[in-house]
């Protein structure tokens, strides 16, 4: 019987039946930026479309049922044979359907490739993000893969088809395969030179039998993995299939499920190998320098999925706070919540921004080999990896909190975007991982620093506290003596700088003035809400919601 005691009012409406891209200014204008005329009408046409899925009530429901139901190992069958299978939610199939229809692995073979994908993988990844994880992977391997061309002839079609054949079958009998990862073991972490497993070669000339364990699978359901082992002449890169061409299964012990914080959809595992078949990609001995191409992918892949859980977190805010009202009007109109509104909104669009703006570059490396472009990711994806994940935590929790209680219960979504916000600081190296990383880039490879300085260079005298921020930086480059222990200060102030010459550059002049106001001006406080007097926040916020 239903009650009657009252009627309920005063609540936002579900955030449904909307246009992720379209909705999303900052990513629509990235694209139309970046992208040829003669391919934006049809790369519109399939954003517009992605957009919808996204934002449609069914997909959101596939993305809550996902997380739901985590994957469920099983190691043997019911009469005691070893299988090593995960068991996947029908609704992790069906998103991993879509995304790899989306195009999401096949950057490589498309025209302007990068950059229609990173608009995918953004707006898609607002729907779930953890079944995002064997995408990015599959679509990283393929650069790594070329080290070996027989081996890209063979796996690479695979890889960027855009068929979701799931099931452990041989490789060769399926119209699509989808990659894990499997770098990290239990004492050496980032630390992947002190790898144990061994590899020992066969008679057959680039195979191996590979013995040892691996700490963090990735995707441990996947065909196929990129793995390092040491073989005689030193650490190494392999393909390793999960079924072998005639059809059994390659020795694969999965011993357990990692219990994670967020993620929850995606299965991490630890494995043991024990005399498991693998092929060597590139030579021996140069294993990083291999997969070092797929870790620069996924570290890519790390901005762009920071990037929309803020977008996401940015819309639910404002969306709440648009029909929510308190103390006599809509809270989108108090002045202390549209400065809160407004400076995630700033956070958010910077974000986005140099997402598009590394996809684009990674575009002119690979369709004109542009040796500028290849210099300034060298610096500027470690740079954003190590800034943009950071960002993505503190914005997450502040946005949840803009629902006040609403946005901490599960229903809202909330919870799990936060549960979610650590995650890509920490995936292929941490925070202290990239700092060195940009550091190493600063100090043997001059080119790197140059672009970056050119790149940045382009928005001089447009602002004068963009321009103070440079000549800052420029000094703190200057004295590398020492530079370890500030290495995050320098890679901060790096990420900043180029967030803020893009947008004086690209963005309205309410988002520019505000962001230089604010993060290179210094006019800031140490929490969100804290943007100065004087500026158009109103205006920043309205560019911000997702109409719906």
């Amino acid at each position: 019987m239903a009650a009657t005691t009252h009627a309920v009012t005063n609540q936002a409406p579900p955030l449904v039946g909307y246009d992720v891209f379209a909705t999303d200014r900052a990513l629509v204008e990235g694209v139309e930026r970046h992208l040829d005329e003669a391919l934006l009408g049809e790369v519109r046409e399939e954003l517009g479309i992605l957009g919808s899925a996204a934002g449609s009530a069914q997909v959101q429901e596939w993305g809550v049922l996902a997380n739901e139901n985590p994957p469920r190992l099983r190691t043997h069958d019911r009469y005691g044979h070893r299988i090593d299978e995960v068991d996947f939610h029908p609704s992790w199939h069906r998103l991993m359907g879509k995304g790899v229809g989306a195009g999401l692995t096949a950057a490589w073979s498309r025209p302007a490739g990068h950059l229609r994908r990173a608009a995918a993988f953004l707006v898609w990844s607002q729907v779930e993000a953890g079944h995002t994880c064997p995408l990015s992977m599959t679509h990283a391997a393929v650069p790594a893969l070329r080290a070996d061309p027989k081996l890209a002839a063979e796996w690479e079609p695979r890889l960027t088809s855009t068929v979701y054949d799931k099931g452990l079958r041989p490789a060769a009998q399926k119209a699509g395969a989808v990659f894990g990862m499997g770098m990290t073991e239990k004492q050496g972490g980032s630390d992947v030179r002190a790898n144990t497993t061994l590899a020992a070669p066969l008679a057959e000339d680039g195979t191996y039998r590979l013995t040892g364990h691996k700490w963090f699978c990735s995707a441990p359901m996947s065909d196929g993995f990129l793995v390092l082992a040491q073989a005689p002449d030193g650490l190494t890169c392999f393909l390793l299939p999960r079924v072998l061409e005639d059809g059994t299964r390659n020795t694969f012990a999965i011993q357990r499920l990692k219990d994670k914080l967020g993620n929850r959809s995606n299965a991490s595992a630890e494995v043991e190998f024990d005399g498991t078949w693998a092929r060597r990609v590139g030579d021996e001995g140069r294993g990083v320098r291999t997969i070092i191409e797929m870790v620069a992918a996924t570290r890519l892949d790390c901005v762009i999925g920071s990037a929309a859980i803020m977008r996401q977190a940015v819309a639910q805010a404002v969306h709440h706070c648009t029909y929510r009202e308190a103390f006599g009007g809509r809270l989108v109109d108090k002045p202390l919540m549209r400065n809160v509104l407004a400076d995630l909104a700033l956070e958010s669009e910077a974000a986005t921004t140099l997402a598009l703006r590394l996809a684009a570059a990674q575009d002119a490396v690979q369709d004109s080999g542009s040796e500028q472009e290849r210099a300034f990711l060298r610096i500027a994806v470690p740079a954003a990896k190590y800034w943009v994940t950071k960002r993505c935590t503190p914005l997450a929790a502040e946005a949840l909190e803009c629902l006040g209680g609403n946005g901490y219960v599960e229903e809202s979504g909330m919870p799990r975007l936060l549960r979610e916000s650590p995650l890509n600081s920490i995936w292929e190296g941490s925070g202290n991982v990239q700092a060195l990383d940009v550091l190493r880039a600063l100090q043997r490879e001059p080119m790197a620093l140059n672009a970056f300085l050119q790149e940045v260079g382009k928005a001089r005298g447009a602002d004068h506290r963009l321009d103070a921020a440079i000549k800052d930086l420029l000094t703190e480059l200057a004295d590398l003596e020492g530079v370890e222990g500030r290495a995050r200060r320098v890679v901060e102030r790096i990420a900043l700088v180029l967030q803020g010459s893009l947008l004086v550059r690209h963005a309205p002049p309410e988002v520019a003035d505000a962001f230089c106001a604010s993060r290179l001006g210094g006019d800031w406080g140490a929490a969100f809400g804290t943007l100065p007097h004087g500026l158009d926040l109103r205006t920043i916020v309205a560019r911000a919601r997702p109409v719906a």
